[in-house]
């Protein structure tokens, strides 16, 4: 197997070449932001949604980012075909720079790097378990490098058997630490919510997708209505759409996924082969 390459900056190097000084600050505080995107076949999926993505970050933590949209796009691109992987994920990271005293924004540096990654083709039947958890994270419209919070709970789920958590802010949900949750009331309206959470690429389609088939809302959800849900679903671009069929150990329905969570992932994947 040929060795990966990663962009460092302007260069094009090997994945194990690459250096980072440790003033940077995202080692010396965490600070910086990222991305994460798919590819299939050698095709980037949702590449602008991405962007618009990146480059709010990067504006949103006030790193000066001086490489035009139309160069990182170009950069992603070359990676791509350098590799060659097929299937993949590409993550684009902008770190808080060379800090002079490691507390100062420096000019940030940049990092893309890919590895191989399955990508789901098909519903996950089994679906997954979730707990919840208060907590609200800080900048939650921007993608940043800091998952502390996500990472100190890990033995918690592995204790409680769960798969993912699922943060709440003033009783209402917010997001997972790596995806954005749907519910399905009732009477078959999907709602998602809306406010103090990062809105992935994945949610915007899968939004879209839902405002065409079903009554649909994004807005504050309470945790009352998740525990009154009749079906629950995470999206994100390296899960799709997973069905949630338990929350703190109480069944989510009948425990399988519904026909609003089957009907949906259809339509989603059929949107991805044919972006």
């Amino acid at each position: 197997m040929n060795k990966l390459h990663v962009w460092l900056n302007n260069s094009l190097i090997l994945a194990d070449e690459a250096q980072l000084s440790i003033t940077d600050l995202a080692i010396q505080r965490g600070y910086g932001i990222f991305d994460f995107l798919k590819t299939i076949d050698n095709k980037a999926i949702f590449l602008e949604d991405h962007l618009d993505r990146f480059f709010h970050s990067a504006r949103s933590m006030r790193l000066d980012f001086k490489t035009s949209r139309d160069e990182l796009r170009n950069m992603i691109l070359k990676l791509i075909a350098t590799n060659n992987l097929g299937d993949s994920g590409i993550k684009i990271i902008l770190t808080g720079g060379f800090s002079p005293d490691g507390f100062t924004i420096a000019e940030p540096n940049l990092i893309i790097s890919q590895q191989n990654f399955h990508i789901p083709n098909r519903l996950n039947e089994e679906g997954i378990s979730i707990v919840t958890d208060e907590y609200q994270r800080q900048f939650s419209g921007a993608k940043t490098l800091d998952y502390l919070h996500a990472i100190w709970l890990q033995p918690v789920l592995k204790e409680k058997k769960a798969d993912d958590v699922l943060y709440h802010s003033k009783g209402f949900i917010r997001e997972c630490p790596r995806a954005n949750i749907f519910i399905v009331s009732k009477d078959n309206q999907v709602l998602t919510p809306e406010f103090e959470m990062l809105k992935g690429v994945s949610r915007k389609h899968v939004l879209e997708l839902s405002q065409t088939l079903f009554k649909t809302e994004a807005r504050d959800i309470s945790l009352e209505e998740l525990r009154q849900a009749k079906e629950v679903f995470i999206t994100s671009s390296t899960k799709n759409i997973l069905p949630v069929v338990k929350i703190n150990g109480k069944l989510i329905g009948d425990g399988k996924p519904g026909e609003v969570t089957h009907t949906l992932s259809e339509k989603y994947l059929e949107k991805i082969a044919n972006s």
